[in-house]
């Protein structure tokens, strides 16, 4: 299994990406389909980040003036270059995180999505009218934009969670840095180039600094944590790196949105439609190889239905396509490299010593791939919810247990300290409303006969507990990219005071 490197290279051209030569200093994406190297960019210094910070606060000075709906125009002509370059984006993201072609597209249909949803957002930044308990005073509520906006985002979904920052920082009148994952970092540059396309059509009223990408390792992203100079940092990633960006942020009194770790149930009651769920369960357990943060990790599902939907869901893992991610029919590609070869082979090796009936989790194809990972997706039967089920290992392992009592299963549920998606396949009208209550998931996303991937733009996403309480994304997740004023105005010829005080002179 090879990657010809033809495409590699049109797909490049297409999106106006130019590597360094090998003599220059830089760091080299490898793609997960074989192991080969794809193209070099260069990488930047802690120095050049705080350059770049100052540049951006130049950017903010001048575009926080440039009315709303004009940024929004140019949102609007970043989205005209997305559609007319879709296929090309769509095939890099392949290339670089191994997903499999219709989710790469997929990818980059939800940086459409999102543009389209900032641009009607940059007519709509209202705030409220606040009635006041003063005769002859009206009082309301402004939101202005924030300043630099810094984004860390990873691997397994190299734009579009970037997208989501980026389309609403930048209609709400902040510039974005980018650090993007040292493993797809092809990706980034051809969206900056994109973007410098729709700034050409765009015209002089945007300033220079908008938009820009810095590459490198930890020492990058930490010089982005800590400029005082970036006024919101999102980090999308794991706990642990969540951990340790939140404190550092908030120590300069800065504002972070942290996007971490998930370790996302399904309960299956017994008036489940088996079918439905089978079909849901396996898109969001195997989807992007078990790469994301949504995946479904844990199902939970009723004694009386648990062998049922067990022949379903093996006889569904049987037929699966895994193989080269941009070959027609494919639905699961690699794993990211060895490192999470290593991890999913590890956490199975842990679940069998827990009492786990292992069905798959074999490395596959490696003659044809020696330099990749492609692996069989795995089912553990567990005893219960043991150690390993309640960490997250990001790899393509579902965890299945099973409940007597739906009050049992909510708990078993609600037991992890990750707080992403969630869902519920029942047809049980009582369950499903409880499930959605407070006395249900505790989950930042929570469904109903659906999966816990595949989250559309409109809603806010992000979770609660160790998965970073941030939200990003659709409904008023504006608001994190902006600040916000209460005034008050006295039209009268008195000056009284709230609450009653009263100091005369």
């Amino acid at each position: 299994m090879k990657v010809e490197r033809d495409i590699v290279d049109r797909t490049l051209a297409e999106l106006g990406v130019e590597c360094p030569g090998p003599q220059e200093p830089g760091l080299v994406s490898v793609s997960p389909i074989d192991g080969a190297p794809l193209g070099r960019v260069r990488m930047h210094t802690a120095a050049e980040v705080a350059g770049m910070v100052e540049t951006a606060r130049q950017a903010y000075a001048a575009w926080r003036l440039v009315p709303a709906p004009r940024r929004g125009e140019l949102i609007r002509l970043y989205a005209d270059e997305l559609r007319a370059h879709k296929q090309a984006l769509g095939r890099l993201v392949s290339l670089e995180a191994g997903k499999i072609i219709s989710e790469g597209q997929g990818e980059v249909q939800e940086m459409v999505d999102i543009c389209d949803f900032a641009l009607g957002l940059s007519r709509q930044l209202h705030g409220l009218t606040i009635a006041s308990e003063r005769p002859g005073h009206r009082m309301m509520e402004t939101w202005h934009p924030l300043g630099v906006v810094g984004v860390i985002s990873a691997f397994n979904f190299p734009v579009a969670v970037w997208s989501w920052n980026f389309a609403l920082a930048i209609v709400c009148g902040n510039p974005v840095i980018w650090k993007p994952s040292e493993k797809t970092l092809l990706a980034a540059q051809a969206c900056l180039a994109l973007f410098g396309r729709a700034l050409r059509r765009y015209g002089d009223e945007a300033p220079a600094g908008l938009a820009q990408v810095a590459q490198g390792g930890r020492e990058v992203g930490e010089a982005l944590v800590d400029d005082p100079g970036v006024a919101l940092l999102s980090a999308t990633g794991s706990t642990a790196m969540g951990r340790a960006v939140g404190p550092r942020v908030a120590a300069r009194f800065g504002r972070s949105l942290l996007e971490l770790g998930g370790n996302n149930g399904v309960i299956v009651a017994p008036s489940a439609d088996l079918e439905l769920a089978c079909r849901g369960i396996v898109f969001a357990a195997v989807g992007t190889c078990g790469q994301r943060c949504t995946t479904t990790r844990r199902l939970i599902v009723h004694a009386d239905v648990r062998e049922a939907l067990l022949a379903r869901l093996r006889q569904a893992y049987a037929h699966l396509s895994i193989g080269d991610p941009l070959a027609s029919g494919t639905l699961v590609g690699p794993l990211i490299d060895a490192a999470a070869f290593d991890a999913m082979q590890a956490a199975l090796r842990e679940a069998v010593s827990q009492g786990a009936v292992v069905h798959g989790g074999r490395r596959v194809l490696e003659r044809k791939a020696p330099k990749a990972y492609y692996v069989e997706p795995a089912i553990a039967e567990m005893p219960g919810q043991t150690d390993v089920v309640r960490r997250e290992t990001f790899a393509p392992i579902l965890y299945v247990m099973s409940y007597r009592e739906y009050d049992e299963a909510i708990a078993m549920h609600n037991e992890v300290s990750q707080g992403l998606s969630s869902a519920i396949f029942t047809n049980d009208l009582r369950e499903a409303e409880s499930f959605l209550s407070a006395a249900g998931s505790d989950c930042g996303i929570a469904n109903v006969n659906l999966g816990t991937s595949g989250a559309e733009i409109g809603g806010a996403f992000g979770g609660n507990k160790e998965t970073g309480g941030g939200r990003e994304s659709g409904s008023d997740a504006w608001k994190n990219y902006m600040r916000r004023a209460t005034n008050t105005v006295n039209y009268s010829r008195q000056l009284p005071l709230a609450q009653g005080v009263k100091f005369d002179i």
